[in-house]
């Protein structure tokens, strides 16, 4: 959904418009010519506490069966990462800000997160607004990991995505939707 938008936002491909057509340049006049393109030029930097590109991320929230998971989340959180990926981040971009919350900061995040309502069907009627999307990478006094990944636009979808760590539960929590203070409790600080 995200690329038709960044489509739209583009223009069209016109055939009538030169500007769409790919350039050719020939090497030599024996060689074939080949159309010249720019590489994704990919936003951000990883780094440990946010490794994933918005490809994977993205991926793992399309990938969770909705309807499925535990109803709350049993993790106790003592500090929570925040990714914070680009509205128009595609490819190989990264997390382009970073933060972090420690002890009851990290905890009443967690209670957010945790007090939205599983919801049984993958929504279907999605807003076409950008904006960013959140991986909330909480970790707790074992070293476990627990990941959650919120979208702050169209679908609004809040997904469990991964639990790392031995010992832990291997059951995700259910599929859901942010809530409006959720995304205001991840603006900025």
């Amino acid at each position: 959904m995200a690329v038709l938008g960044i489509t739209a936002a583009c223009g069209n491909e016109d055939a009538a418009s030169p500007a769409a057509q790919p350039t050719e340049t020939p090497a030599s006049p024996s060689a074939p010519t080949l159309p010249t393109a720019t590489p994704p030029d990919p936003s951000g930097t990883p780094s440990m506490d946010c490794p994933e590109t918005i490809a994977s991320v993205r991926a793992a929230v399309d990938k969770v069966t909705w309807g499925k998971g535990t109803a709350k989340s049993a993790f106790n959180p003592v500090s929570v990462t925040i990714c914070q990926y680009d509205a128009m981040a595609t490819g190989q971009s990264y997390a382009t800000v970073k933060t972090t919350r420690m002890a009851k900061q990290a905890t009443d995040l967690f209670a957010l997160v945790n007090s939205a309502q599983p919801v049984a069907k993958k929504p279907n009627i999605c807003t076409k607004e950008l904006g960013p999307t959140y991986v909330l990478r909480f970790t707790d006094n074992d070293r476990g990991v627990l990941s959650y990944t919120a979208e702050a636009y169209g679908c609004r979808r809040l997904v469990a995505t991964s639990l790392e760590g031995q010992g832990k539960p291997g059951e995700l929590a259910s599929p859901r939707q942010v809530s409006p203070e959720l995304v205001k409790s991840l603006g900025l600080r």
